[in-house]
């Protein structure tokens, strides 16, 4: 069984936040790159040249924290966007989205606000106070999943001792996910029947593996799975009633469809049809950037136990446009305030994935900066955000060729999953090399890895 290590004092980059402990790698660098990389094969996940040599491990009490501040915060997030305006209509004209976003909604609009947040992943950065959440992904087509679930499997292997225990707590995301597709469908009184909506294009792949292991996981775990192309779609509904697929998640981005050139018609027949599929498109709303720039900036009906909860985890965050708001306790014109602090800020579109549509102050030019600054604006569809300096923490990997692991001190961007509300597993990603900046484990060279409690 692989053993905990203590490390002592964080390194100068660290944080007390991250613990003394980390697991040590539990074979060699050999075993551990062909483990990793067959799991995790066929799924389109991109080849990455630095692997980790164990999962990463917090103290028990800094993963609980992550966990029940995500809990915490959703509820406001939830709330601050649903009030937003009474009706989607008027939703999607307060949050100014684009008309590729008017659609996909379910006719009941209790059904389609109720199910938006069952599935969330927020990033979280350690920064010099503590975690920090720079963003709320709402989405049943959030990554992580996946990606922890194959992530675990080989640590469990390399990790467990005879009678199967290992030295780490977990959640399984794929677990969580069953759980809460069997309650969901207790609540809405229908056969435990899901139906996983997806395309295999969207992964750059062939292989429905990525879709694929999942409902295998679900079916040999009392749910009735099956993996949907939206061109195979229509099958979940036109058949006989006992074939009927009720229920399911929503893999998929409107953005990333368009991209590609996939109709989404099939989805919205299905929708019309009874297939309710979770989060409902209400989840955009969640997700957008601006809702984060309302919550961070007070809600009137915030209790002062909500506003200190969101003073402690968010960075300040404010919808751009011409207009005075507050920072640090004095009022400040929010254009002219942000043109000359580009060192202290972050430029963010409303909708983004992947660190798209993203600005650095303080890794772009001055001329730069101002141009994005004045666009964004005029749009009231982008937000300002406080620049949070990422802690970081020792971790072992394996690069292509090395027969030992070698050490990297690396500032991960933490992703705890949320399914129904309960906490589904931690995944990270990171720049293997030590470096900084925005990780997106797609065309970024980044790596990744999960998340355990020690």
């Amino acid at each position: 069984m692989g053993a905990l290590e203590d490390i002592g004092t964080p390194g100068a980059s660290g944080h007390p936040w991250f613990g003394r402990h980390r697991l040590k790698p539990a074979a060699s660098a050999d075993t551990i790159r062909e483990m990793l990389r067959t799991e995790i094969r066929d799924t389109g996940w991109p080849y990455q040249p630095l692997l980790p040599a164990a999962p990463i491990a917090l103290p028990r009490a800094s993963y609980a924290e992550l966990f029940r501040a995500t809990a915490a915060l959703l509820d406001l997030v939830r709330r601050t966007a649903l009030e937003s305006a009474p009706t989607t209509d008027g939703r999607l004209a307060a949050y100014r989205m684009p008309a590729s976003e008017h659609q996909l909604f379910v006719a009941d609009q209790f059904v389609e606000e109720r199910y938006a947040d069952c599935v969330t992943r927020p990033d979280i950065v350690i920064g010099p106070d503590g975690p920090r959440f720079l963003e709320f992904n709402v989405s049943g087509a959030l990554g992580g999943p996946v990606e922890t679930h194959c992530r675990l499997e080989v640590w469990r292997k390399l990790h467990a001792d005879d009678a199967g225990r290992v030295p780490f707590g977990y959640q399984d995301p794929f677990a969580v996910r069953a759980e809460m597709f069997r309650a969901l469908c207790a609540e809405l009184a229908v056969a435990p029947r899901v139906a996983l909506v997806g395309s295999a294009r969207d992964q750059g792949v062939e292989s429905t593996r990525y879709f694929d292991v999942e409902a295998d996981y679900f079916n040999s775990h009392g749910l009735t799975a099956r993996f949907f192309e939206p061109e195979d779609l229509n099958s979940a509904w036109d058949c006989p009633p006992r074939l009927r697929y009720p229920l399911g998640l929503r893999n998929f981005t409107i953005p990333d469809w368009a991209e590609l050139g996939i109709d989404t018609a099939p989805v919205q027949a299905a929708l019309d049809h009874g297939c309710l599929l979770v989060g409902t498109q209400t989840s955009t709303f969640l997700s957008s950037k601006l809702t984060m720039g309302l919550l961070s900036e007070g809600r009137p009906w915030m209790s002062a136990a909500e506003r200190a909860l969101v003073d402690r985890y968010l960075p300040w965050t404010r919808v751009l446009s011409h207009r005075w708001t507050d920072r640090g306790g004095r009022k400040v014109d929010l254009v002219p305030f942000a043109v000359d602090n580009r060192e202290l800020l972050v430029l963010k579109e409303s909708i983004g994935m992947s660190g798209k549509q993203v600005v650095i102050g303080r890794e772009t030019g001055q001329a730069e900066w101002e141009a994005a600054v004045a666009a964004a604006a005029g749009t009231g569809t982008s937000v300002v955000q406080e620049y949070v300096a990422p802690r970081g923490c020792r971790l072992a990997m394996v690069a292509d060729g090395a027969e030992e692991p070698h050490d990297v001190e690396v500032a991960p961007v933490f992703g705890p999953l949320l399914f129904g509300g309960r906490p589904a597993g931690m995944f990270s990603r990171f720049f293997g090399d030590g470096t900084a900046g925005i990780v997106s484990v797609l065309g970024t060279n980044s790596s990744d890895d999960c998340v355990v409690a020690v």
